[in-house]
């Protein structure tokens, strides 16, 4: 009997194999990987955007916020401007009760 079935014409000499399906499995493997990394790295520039000031999801202000501080690093507002205007800024960001 296992002379049967090492005899049996079934392998790759025999035009018999996984054809082209057996690329499907690496090709599901990497779109996964690919995709575990483009979604990483949109949360990593979300999370970097967040750090600075610069994006904000639940407040509205964080980008004014981020221009206020960039025109007072320029020079364009004097000290005692950008503070009057945080302060509005941040009075328009606490939550009404």
């Amino acid at each position: 009997m296992l002379t049967t079935l090492v005899a049996h014409p079934v392998g790759w000499g025999w035009g018999w194999g996984p054809g082209p399906w057996f690329l499907l499995f690496p090709l599901f493997w990497f779109t996964l990987i690919a995709l575990f990394f483009a979604f990483g790295a949109r949360r990593h520039r979300r999370w970097d955007a967040e750090q600075r000031g610069l994006y904000s999801e639940r407040r509205g202000t964080g980008g004014a916020r981020a221009v206020l501080a960039e025109r007072f690093a320029r020079g364009e507002i004097d000290e005692s401007e950008y503070r009057a205007r945080l302060e509005v800024l941040l009075a328009s960001d606490a939550p009404s009760t």
